[in-house]
C-alpha cells in the first residue's frame, strides 16, 4: 500500500511542479496520470481512453455552455465599459483612505455578477493601481486584495453566486445556486471582516516603517503612468491625464442585475426551468430521471444569455467594432480554461481508480465521522492538490458525494448544507503557488510570488478556517 500511495504522491507532486513553473496542465495532466498508473501497474492505454478521457469529456459536456457564457458576458462587459464604469465609480465613491475596501468592493460587485474571475482581475487592476498609489499602499499587497474580493466570499459563498464552483455541486445533491442561504451569508461576511482585518494589518504595519507605493514597477497601468508624469511636472500626485468617459453606473450594473435576478427566477419562483418541461418527456427522450439534477446548470445558461444581450444593448455603437475579436478572445479563453480544469478532473478519475487511493479516500473519511467536516476536509485537500476549485470540487463529488449524500440522508442533515460546504471549501487551499488564478494575477499586476504570495496566502487560509469552523459549529446541531 505505501508503494501505492507513493505513485500517487509523486505524480501530484509533479503536476504541481510543472504547474508552479508555468507548463501547461493541458498537457502534463495526462502524462502524469499515466505515470502513477503505470507505477501502480494499471494498463495505460485503458487508463487513457477509459479513465482519464472519458471523465474530461464528461466534465467539458456538463460545464462548457458556463464556462463559454461566463467568458463572453465577461468580455462583452468589457467593450462595453460597464466593468471599467462600476470599478471606477465603486473607488470614486469609497475614496482613496479607504482604498483597499474599494477595491475588494468593486470586485466583488463583479464576480458575483457573473464576471468571471480573470476579466476581474484585468478590469479592476488599472484602478486599484492608482488608487493605491495615490493613497501610497505598498503595491505588494494589490494581489492580495483582488483575491480577497474576486476569489473568496463572492466566488462560492454567497448564495445565488453564478460562478462555476456555486453550480458544481447542485448536480450531486439535488439544490441549487441559492443553497443555504444564510450559511452562506454567515461565511462570506466571516470571510471579508477578517481578510480586510488582515490586509489592513499589513497597510498599517507598511505604514509604520515607512514604506510607501514603491517605484521600479512592472506593468504598470495607464492611470499610474499619468499619475507619474503629473507628479513630475508638479501638477500634483493625484492630478492625471485627461479621463476617459465612463457609463452611467445605473446602466453598468443592469446586466449583472439581470443575472443574478433571472437566475433566481430560473431556479427557485413558478418560472423555474424544472417547469418548462414534461417530465416523462424529459425521460423517455433524453434519459433525464431527475430534472432537479441539472435545472442550476439550464437556469444559469438562460440568465447569462440574457445579461449578454442586454450588455450588448447598453452600448452597442462602443462594442460594434470590437466585437469579432472580443467573441473570438472570449471562446478562446473559455475552451483554454474548461480544458485545462478538464484535464485536471481527468487525473483525479485516473488517481481515483488506483490501488493507493483508497488509502487516501479511507483517511479522509475516517478523519470525522460528520459528513461536514469529512467534505470539507477532501475537498480542500483536493482543490489544493489540483490547483483548481473546480477541478478539486468536481473530482471530491464524484468520488465521495454520494457517499456524503447518503450519510447526511441517514442523520437528517439538508443536503444544502452539503452542498454551501462543498462549495465554500472548494475555494480554500486551491490557491496554492501553482494555483492558474494566482500565477495570472501576479502576472497582470506585475508582480511575484516573493512579494505578494504571502497575503493571498492568508487570505486562502482565512477562507479555510472559516469552512472548518462552519462546518465544525454545524455538526454540533
Amino acid at each position: 500500500m505505501f508503494l501505492d500511495i507513493l505513485a500517487i504522491l509523486v505524480s501530484l507532486g509533479l503536476l504541481m511542479f510543472v504547474a508552479y513553473r508555468g507548463y501547461p496542465v493541458i498537457i502534463f495532466a495526462p502524462i502524469f496520470a499515466l505515470l502513477a498508473a503505470g507505477l501502480s501497474g494499471l494498463a495505460l492505454m485503458p487508463s487513457y481512453s477509459e479513465s482519464f478521457m472519458t471523465q474530461a469529456a464528461n466534465y467539458v459536456k456538463s460545464y462548457f455552455p458556463i464556462f463559454l457564457l461566463g467568458a463572453i458576458f465577461g468580455k462583452v462587459m468589457e467593450m462595453n465599459g460597464a466593468a471599467s464604469s462600476i470599478a471606477h465609480n465603486v473607488v470614486k465613491a469609497i475614496g482613496s483612505k479607504r482604498a483597499i475596501l474599494a477595491v475588494v468592493l468593486a470586485c466583488g460587485i463583479l464576480t458575483y455578477g457573473g464576471v468571471s474571475l480573470f476579466v476581474v482581475a484585468f478590469a479592476v487592476y488599472p484602478f486599484a493601481a492608482a488608487l493605491f498609489r495615490e493613497a501610497d499602499i505598498p503595491k505588494r499587497l494589490l494581489p492580495g486584495t483582488i483575491a480577497l474580493g474576486a476569489f473568496t466570499f463572492t466566488m462560492d459563498a454567497l448564495p445565488g453566486t453564478p460562478q462555476i464552483q456555486n453550480i458544481i455541486p447542485t448536480a450531486v445533491f439535488g439544490t441549487d445556486a441559492y443553497a443555504a442561504p444564510v450559511v452562506g451569508i454567515v461565511g462570506g461576511l466571516m470571510v471579508f471582516t477578517f481578510g480586510m482585518l488582515w490586509l489592513e494589518r499589513r497597510r498599517r504595519q507598511a505604514k509604520a516603517l515607512g514604506e510607501g507605493y514603491g517605484t521600479g514597477h512592472r506593468n504598470e497601468p495607464e492611470l499610474v503612468q499619468a499619475q507619474l508624469e503629473a507628479a513630475a511636472t508638479g501638477e500634483g500626485k493625484g492630478a492625471a491625464a485627461e479621463q476617459p468617459k465612463y457609463l452611467n453606473i445605473w446602466v453598468a450594473v443592469l446586466p449583472l442585475i439581470v443575472v443574478l435576478v433571472l437566475n433566481y427566477v430560473f431556479s427557485r419562483t413558478g418560472w423555474g426551468v424544472d417547469k418548462w418541461y414534461d417530465a416523462g418527456m424529459l425521460k423517455q427522450t433524453f434519459k433525464i430521471d431527475n430534472v432537479k439534477n441539472i435545472v442550476s446548470s439550464w437556469a444559469l445558461i438562460g440568465a447569462l444569455t440574457t445579461g449578454i444581450v442586454v450588455a450588448l444593448l447598453i452600448n452597442a455603437r462602443e462594442v460594434k467594432g470590437k466585437l469579432a475579436g472580443g467573441l473570438t478572445a472570449a471562446a478562446a479563453g473559455a475552451l483554454l480554461a474548461i480544458f485545462n480544469t478538464a484535464s485536471e478532473v481527468g487525473f483525479g478519475n485516473v488517481i481515483k481508480t488506483l490501488p493507493g487511493f483508497s488509502g487516501i479516500r479511507d483517511s479522509i473519511l475516517g478523519a470525522s465521522s460528520h459528513p461536514l467536516i469529512s467534505e470539507a476536509l477532501a475537498v480542500n485537500v483536493l482543490a489544493g492538490i489540483t490547483g483548481s476549485a473546480s477541478g478539486g470540487l468536481s473530482i471530491a463529488l464524484d468520488v465521495m458525494g454520494k457517499q456524503y449524500l447518503a450519510l447526511a440522508n441517514a442523520t437528517g442533515l439538508s443536503p444544502e448544507l452539503l452542498h454551501r460546504i462543498a462549495s465554500m471549501a472548494s475555494g480554500g487551499m486551491d490557491t496554492l503557488p501553482h494555483n492558474g488564478a494566482v500565477i495570472t494575477l501576479l502576472a497582470i499586476t506585475g508582480l511575484t510570488h516573493r512579494q505578494s504570495y504571502k497575503d493571498i496566502f492568508a487570505v486562502t487560509v482565512v477562507k479555510t478556517l472559516t469552512v472548518f469552523l462552519l462546518a465544525g459549529v454545524l455538526s454540533i446541531f
